[in-house]
């Protein structure tokens, strides 16, 4: 029987990004003066897909985006990284968006409005893939929806719980691995918890700490890759999204992670959550260094 038609699959969010770069994060209640503000795509769906396809994956995007112009710009970007895009809706709602403050130090925070995004269904059938991945900027039934499908196709199961949300056993029990940051992993109960539910590996991400694989049988530590950091947004998302590339490729997990941390780190090195993303060549090359 042929294999599947894409490697990786990702169905998820894509938002335009309003970035604004500040001294430091306001404390509640506080306002600061930023200084230079810029759009780029993003949207955690669409940042994994644009990795996934940068490290290699035949990759497939399904979403939603706004009849407007940032849903026009999101657009070009699944077409210049020849993403896959016949299953992206174009709906009344307004493309969603997102509000980023980066501070001088490289980290951010960002508070997401879904517009577009809330419509997204899994659609039916779910293409066929190698790799299935989602998050949780879609409506929840929705995520449930295509981690049963693709599980019951044979594919990989990846979610990335963010933002953090409480996560059913039925649902855990749907998906392979779980790739949560430190602070959403506390939130959803730890490592353990997630494992109990039913997932076979939670990866967790630690930013400038690396990455830590919990199974079954321990944990193995995967350190960082050393960079300057200037933009710490999308650089989860370049983990996950080159996670499942080479999950797709016939990676076993350890290798995988070893890559998605490289790309993790390259992301961090350039402002925007898509232009951030890095290519296979550059990974390559840093992990040859």
């Amino acid at each position: 029987m042929p294999g599947p038609s894409l490697d990786v699959l990702v169905v998820g969010s894509a938002n335009l990004d309003v970035v604004v770069r500040a001294e430091r994060h306001p404390a509640p209640g506080e306002t600061l003066l930023g200084r230079e503000l810029a759009e780029h795509p993003g949207g955690k769906g669409l940042n994994q897909a644009v990795a996934a396809a940068r490290s290699g994956a035949r990759t497939g995007f399904v979403g939603a985006l706004g009849d407007d112009a940032a849903g026009r710009l999101l657009g070009k970007v699944l077409e210049s990284d020849a993403i896959d895009a016949s299953h992206v809706k174009v709906v009344a709602e307004p493309t969603g968006r997102a509000l980023i403050v980066v501070a001088d130090d490289g980290e951010n925070t960002i508070v997401v409005a879904p517009g577009a995004n809330a419509t997204v269904v899994c659609p039916t059938p779910l293409p066929p893939a190698a790799v299935v991945l989602a998050q949780l900027e879609l409506p929840l039934d929705t995520v449930m929806a295509t981690l049963r499908a693709a599980r019951a196709a044979g594919s990989t199961t990846v979610l990335n719980p963010a933002p953090a949300a409480e996560l059913a056993d039925e649902l855990l029990a749907l998906v392979d691995i779980v790739v949560p940051n430190e602070h959403e992993a506390e939130l959803l109960g730890g490592p353990a918890r997630l494992l109990a539910g039913g997932s076979r590996a939670v990866v967790v991400t630690r930013g400038g700490a690396g990455v830590d694989v919990h199974t079954a049988t321990g944990v193995d530590h995967v350190p960082p890759h050393p960079v300057d950091p200037v933009d710490t947004t999308g650089a989860g998302d370049a983990f996950c999204g080159s996670l499942c590339a080479r999950l797709a490729a016939g990676d076993d997990l350890a290798a995988a992670v070893k890559w998605a941390a490289v790309a993790g780190a390259l992301a961090t090195t350039v402002s925007g959550a898509v232009p951030g993303q890095p290519t296979a060549d550059a990974i390559r090359d840093a992990l040859d260094s």
